[in-house]
């Protein structure tokens, strides 16, 4: 089963997918469907950057038809769902790669963005990866995923509008004035085109926000030099948090960009999160009930003191 059921207590779609409760749990290398000769490459000894659609999608370019009864409001799942696979070498991960290889991520990453914009059922290209079993990585070679949404999910809809009425009220972009108003002692790393801050209003203890300094919506837009920058913005992040407590830290890293069929540039700035699941080296921030029925969050570790942490972590 695959359909949008309409939640009319919060205005938000969500999906139901039976299809994903079938994909593996963490395989060994040997029973890794996407290294090289692998389910997913069972023909193919070798190859650089893979792109694929997902096996258990939770959205389909021809989704099977529903139908609403009442006040219960269904959708057919229109989508894509991709898996964009960093590398051959199950063993590796971003910290290991080398910087060529994340430009060229961030390379496929437009060029898959540029192609699933042109979808007419797309109304919102996400670009994510989950990192461990902390954040349900149900695979552990380096990879991460693409969901090529029918809506504007809730989360993205609700950081639209407080931009623009940001904007509205100050006629600057909320990310360009943030950036120009840091004080410094929240930044973790900044080169000539990105800089790197646990914000001011994180939300977890070691999240981490990377900006443009130059004021772009979507992926689309990164120069080729920023695309060498950018990748250096994010290998410099996730080793620093590997060498922070000396392990393989777990993340969730998502791409904010505009949506496609909305007039927004002007005031909505494309940006990566972090959002690490991790408070101290053996302790993790559960996501209970106060945020996850309010979302509303409570943030143990101060911003400032999570940020010195990581400027001071050598890599």
């Amino acid at each position: 089963m695959q359909e949008l059921r309409f939640n009319p207590l919060t205005g938000e779609w969500v999906i139901v997918s039976t299809a994903t409760q079938k994909r593996p749990v963490r395989p060994s290398s040997v029973e890794c469907p996407i290294c090289p000769g692998g389910l997913e490459f069972q023909d193919i000894s070798e190859y650089d950057i893979a792109v694929f659609e997902n096996r258990y999608p939770s959205l389909l370019k021809n989704p099977p038809e529903v139908e609403s009864r009442g006040i219960f409001k269904k959708e057919r799942a229109f989508g894509v769902c991709e898996v964009v696979v960093y590398t051959k070498d199950h063993d590796s991960s971003i910290p290991k790669m080398p910087l060529y290889q994340i430009k060229k991520l961030v390379s496929v990453w437009k060029d898959r963005t540029r192609d699933l914009f042109e979808l007419s059922f797309v109304e919102y290209v996400f670009i994510f990866e989950n990192r461990g079993k902390e954040v349900g990585a149900s695979l552990s070679h380096p990879h991460g995923q693409i969901y090529a949404f029918p809506f504007i999910p809730k989360r993205i809809e609700l950081k639209i509008e407080a931009m623009r009425k940001w904007y509205e009220e100050r006629k600057k972009c909320p990310i360009c004035e943030v950036i120009s108003s840091e004080p410094g002692e929240r930044t973790v790393y900044e080169n000539e085109s990105f800089i790197a801050i646990v914000p001011f209003y994180a939300r977890f203890p070691y999240e981490v926000h990377i900006y443009p300094k130059r004021h772009i919506s979507t992926i689309l837009e990164l120069s080729e030099k920023e695309e060498s920058d950018l990748a250096d913005s994010i290998k410099t992040i996730v080793m620093k948090y590997d060498k922070l407590f000396d392990q393989e830290f777990p993340y969730m890293m998502m791409l904010f960009q505009a949506p496609p069929k909305e007039d927004v540039d002007h005031f909505f700035h494309f940006h990566i999160e972090f959002n690490p699941p991790k408070r101290d080296k053996d302790k993790l921030k559960w996501m209970a009930s106060v945020e996850t029925g309010t979302w509303t969050f409570i943030n143990p570790v101060a911003p400032e003191e999570a940020a010195q942490k990581l400027r001071e972590v050598k890599i």
